[in-house]
């Protein structure tokens, strides 16, 4: 397969194209900025309350999360295509990321595609890599908020809807239902199909980063609730469980920006349950809303800063695929 490379293009549309992809990154960072200034207050309302090693602990570990979905959305990547490299795959991924705080999800994708074709990626790779990541992350908050879903349950019966999409998506992964059902996809969407089979440790991968991400987000909630109280493991678990759940609920919830509203009452629900007041439960859904769009806005800027070090003239390796 031919190596995909980046355009540099000097043509007046070329750099119309580049301006304008630039714009989008502007626009997107700036709904980014306005979220979290207008949170900023309750926010640090909350975290002052806290050990600040606390926050500083929970902070990083939702870096670290980023840090490791970024790697299986990369995995995909590197499937469908050419080896793209870490580097490269975290700068498409987390900036088009940023995407998601514009009104209507499809702006993530959008973005995604946009910074792959500026990086030398086709579009219809980006998407294709965005649609089974997307679906696999799905199943696995689902699996991983299964502990969750007894608490969840009480407050929110359409929760078990879960009980019924969770085996469905499970026998979804297999290699030859995921080729089928992504090609599918592609082709309603008149895009060309797979041309060849996903294949078992391609899914695998995913499935590992998808659920070790989980538990991160888990610990990045039990971080702030443990510094109230003292939920324990069991309450480790449900923490990783409600984010999950949470994640996946604000994933199917497009209207809003990063599916605002949707998560909190998830997390609410579990943290009252272990014990944490009903005020503080909602100060800390408020807080984690807030620290994921400083750790997005954080990742998404150290990804840019070091691109724009590999990328500068001369610096690139000629002839070996990044």
């Amino acid at each position: 397969m031919e190596v995909e490379r980046p355009r540099q293009g000097g043509s007046r549309g070329a750099r119309v194209v580049n301006a304008l992809r630039s714009l989008a990154v502007v626009v997107v960072v700036a709904f980014a900025c306005y979220y979290l200034t207008r949170n900023w207050g309750e926010f640090w309302a909350t975290i002052s309350g806290i050990a600040w090693q606390s926050s500083a602990l929970s902070l990083l570990v939702l870096c670290m999360a980023i840090a490791v979905t970024t790697y299986g959305w990369r995995v995909i990547v590197d499937d469908i295509g050419p080896p793209v490299g870490y580097r490269k795959a975290a700068q498409v991924f987390l900036v088009g990321q940023l995407g998601k705080y514009a009104p209507g999800s499809v702006w993530l994708y959008l973005l995604q595609m946009e910074l792959g074709k500026k990086a030398g990626l086709s579009r219809a790779r980006v998407f294709t890599a965005a649609l089974v990541h997307t679906g696999i992350g799905l199943v696995i908050g689902m699996l991983v908020g299964v502990v969750a879903l007894p608490v969840i349950f009480d407050s929110s019966p359409a929760a078990r809807w879960v009980l019924v999409l969770l085996p469905v998506g499970l026998v979804a992964m297999h290699p030859g239902i995921l080729t089928w059902m992504t090609s599918l996809v592609l082709r309603v969407l008149r895009k060309r199909g797979l041309d060849h089979r996903l294949r078992m440790p391609t899914i695998g991968r995913i499935i590992g980063a998808s659920g070790v991400a989980k538990l991160l987000q888990g610990l990045h909630l039990w971080l702030l609730a443990n510094s109230v109280g003292t939920p324990g493991l069991l309450g480790l678990l449900l923490c990783a469980g409600a984010m999950s759940l949470g994640m996946a609920a604000g994933t199917a919830a497009p209207v809003f920006p990063a599916g605002v509203g949707a998560r909190e009452g998830v997390i609410v629900a579990v943290l009252v349950v272990s014990g944490i007041g009903a005020a503080q439960a909602a100060a800390f859904a408020a807080a984690s809303r807030v620290m994921f769009i400083l750790a997005d806005l954080v990742t998404a800027a150290g990804s840019a800063a070091l691109a724009r070090t590999a990328y500068r003239p001369g610096r690139e390796r000629a002839g070996r695929p990044r």
